[in-house]
């Protein structure tokens, strides 16, 4: 019992360990999303999305920059863009680039995994567009597209009124009240994810053996690990999303576990497969199916992993044969790395704490002056069951982290 008390202190310590390593990143990434969102006006996206051609490819890819987000806000708004008349490629080179193309998630890589894979993760999020722009392009499902326009019927409201200019909506009040809006309705979006994920890292860092690694990813931790043959890298770029799959966890929850995987001596083709995957898990599949029906998501959910095995091999390669890719015996150990410490991370940490203290006091004058008004809640693409199992989820990490900590006083 003793043993099981302190691999539980250690693996609520490394969870908190990791977060407190990634908040200035979380922190920093949803601010500059907040301003985008905010001062960068999309009125005309629906307009100009209509057809499948390049120009509609690169204008979706870069609205879905603008508007990073969490994958179950992607999903809400990939449908109503898609309803709106945007043609299928180009809504799905939205949805891919507002969960992979964001700055917010290239900040927490850079953090736990280094710059290979930041590279990987932009480099191989335009790639993963492409390549899903290809498969639609030789498929054609228009029969699919027009079945999934018929079940989603009428279009969803505009509600667009008159909008001010970046600089109109900087200078006033008004604006930075919408911004500051914006960020909590960023972490309102995404806490459970990021609780459920960094509890869950924690626990597979300090409990699981390595050789459950071994066993899940072929070839990952013995003695070809370093220089693993394709078949092995294969293996493990397929095993990637069929991990995620099962998962309640988004992008950026899925980065510390991606960090564990990576120690771990996975490859990097099949770490970054798992990082693309946030798209692939069961709660996206079930919501594709309410919006489009199980035909077109099934459709979709195949374009994504053909995608991503893809292009995760792609990259591995391409570092591979530049003599760039990254190696996993430099990866510190979890159990070696001294989270809480004062350097640079604590700084910048209480610099964006106290940011955050500042966009959440503008948030709260901003609820309090409308408190009369209509409130309108953020759709997360009605997930009422993964909602309720995410509550569930949330309650149990808590429950946890916090008996993990407080062992060492009893």
């Amino acid at each position: 019992m003793s043993n099981f008390a302190t691999l539980w202190h250690e693996a609520a310590t490394t969870s908190l360990g990791f977060f407190w390593m990634a908040l200035w990143a979380f922190v920093l990434g949803y601010i500059i999303s907040s301003l985008i969102q905010v001062l960068v006006t999309r009125k005309r996206m629906q307009q100009t999305m209509g057809k499948d051609g390049p120009r509609s490819i690169a204008l979706g890819t870069f609205f879905g920059f603008l508007s990073s987000s969490c994958s179950f806000s992607a999903l809400s708004t990939t449908r109503a863009i898609f309803n709106k008349g945007a043609g299928l490629a180009p809504s799905l080179a939205f949805m891919l680039a507002s969960t992979n193309l964001v700055i917010e998630l290239g900040m927490v890589i850079a953090v736990f995994l280094g710059w290979q894979f930041v590279v990987g993760e932009y480099v191989g999020g335009i790639l993963l567009i492409l390549v899903t722009w290809l498969l639609v392009r030789i498929t054609r499902p228009r029969r699919l597209e027009a079945q999934a326009r018929r079940k989603m019927g009428e279009g969803d409201e505009d509600g667009d009124g008159p909008d001010k200019t970046w600089k109109e909506k900087i200078r006033s009040r008004e604006g930075w009240q919408q911004i500051g809006q914006t960020y909590v309705m960023e972490w309102q979006m995404v806490w459970k994810d990021v609780l459920i994920g960094f509890t869950v890292a924690g626990i597979i860092s300090a409990m699981l053996p390595q050789s459950f690694f071994q066993a899940l990813f072929l070839g990952s931790g013995g003695e070809n690990a370093a220089n693993p043959g394709f078949l092995a890298v294969l293996a493990q770029t397929l095993v990637g999303p069929l991990a995620a799959f099962f998962t309640f966890i988004g992008s950026m929850g899925n980065i510390p576990l991606a960090a564990v995987l990576f120690a771990q001596g996975v490859s990097f083709a099949g770490v970054i497969a798992f990082i693309f995957s946030d798209l692939v898990v069961l709660p996206v599949l079930r919501i594709n199916a309410s919006y489009y029906g199980w035909k077109m998501a099934l459709y979709i959910l195949m374009l994504m992993l053909i995608g991503i095995v893809s292009v995760s091999l792609i990259m591995h390669y391409s570092l591979a044969v530049l003599g760039l890719l990254p190696d996993f015996s430099g990866q510190a150990a979890v159990g070696d790395r001294e989270f809480f410490k004062w350097n640079y991370q604590s700084v910048l940490n209480i610099i964006f704490l106290s940011v955050t203290a500042v966009l959440a006091w503008f948030w709260h004058q901003g609820q309090k002056e409308h408190a009369h008004h209509e409130h309108h809640e953020h759709d997360h693409g009605g997930a009422s069951l993964t909602d309720k199992v995410l509550r569930v989820l949330v309650v149990i990490a808590l429950v946890w982290l916090a008996g993990g900590v407080t062992i060492p006083l009893f």
